[in-house]
């Protein structure tokens, strides 16, 4: 979910939170979402206003689908999805727009940038759920609080089960195998990778490798090209377009990876979501460690 706009770092923000927030389990009393506020279960949401594609997805896998009535331009799974209407950016919506269409819930990312829409709904009397999803585990609390406001508690426990039997799956698969180096590249300009607090590096451990970031205590920091040629990762990782730029550019022939081709493309909408693909992702991830491990 990474943007070629100006917006882009405030987006990969929206994908890779820098901030972790107290967690509460949806059958607690008193539940409050991750600015503190209170979530309020009672009558079944009708129409859902998604401004988070991770959150999109999981409305979708937990059989609500039909009740979204506005999403952004970035929720594109599954393929429904795009049959919502695209109403307006997830970070610093417009709240004109998400109002006229109506909703009866409105699920935001939890980023200080998105605290004013937020309070915004919640004044016009829209019930609003803020939440950071950075870890596995931050993912596996937002369907448990999901089902819950949707009175579908037993399809979320399914769904949350599904994903973590594949998860651990991936990770016995690969338990024996040796562990490569890797180098996740998320942005060029300036140079951006994953760090220890974010899911995708947990991603890239159940998968079978080494993330040569690892000692980034939050989900992303800017790096230099240098540090990278210095830690001399076995592989890069990077989307289409950043494995066309690593190809392109001549800066990056320092890296030994670079040099000897071993950038290993990754489909970003599949593994830059925590969302109910994570464990398809891991497949993914694992498959490009250590080809033919996992079917």
């Amino acid at each position: 979910m990474f943007f070629r706009t100006r917006s882009s770092l405030t987006c990969l923000v929206f994908a890779l939170a820098i901030t972790a927030c107290e967690k509460s389990s949806p059958d607690a009393a008193g539940v409050h979402d991750d600015f503190g506020d209170p979530v309020r279960i009672g009558a079944v949401p009708t129409r859902i206003v998604s401004l988070n594609p991770a959150t999109t997805e999981i409305v979708f896998t937990l059989g609500a689908g039909t009740r979204l009535v506005g999403r952004t331009k970035y929720d594109l799974w599954p393929d429904s999805a795009k049959l919502i209407p695209a109403l307006t950016d997830g970070m610093r919506p417009n709240i004109e727009v998400v109002l006229d269409a109506h909703p009866d819930l409105v699920i935001l990312y939890a980023s200080q940038d998105n605290r004013p829409a937020a309070e915004r709904f919640r004044a016009a009397g829209v019930n609003t759920l803020s939440l950071r999803v950075d870890h596995i585990s931050d993912f596996r609390r937002t369907v448990s609080l999901l089902g819950a406001i949707l009175h579908d508690s037993a399809r979320a426990r399914t769904v949350i089960d599904s994903v973590q039997n594949t998860l651990d799956g991936v990770q016995a698969a690969t338990k024996g195998s040796a562990r490569p180096t890797v180098f996740w590249h998320i942005w060029d300009a300036p140079l951006i990778t994953i760090g220890s607090g974010s899911f995708m590096n947990e991603l890239v451990d159940i998968a079978g490798a080494r993330n040569v970031y690892a000692d980034i205590k939050g989900p992303s920091s800017e790096i230099s090209l240098e540090d990278v040629a210095r830690r001399d990762p076995d592989f890069i990782l990077a989307g289409p377009v950043g494995a066309r730029q690593i190809e392109s550019d001549p800066r990056w022939r320092i890296v030994r990876a670079a040099r000897e081709k071993k950038i290993l493309v990754v489909d970003t909408l599949l593994v830059a979501r925590p969302s109910v693909r994570l464990g398809e992702a891991a497949v993914s991830l694992a498959n490009l460690f250590h080809p033919g491990t996992v079917r």
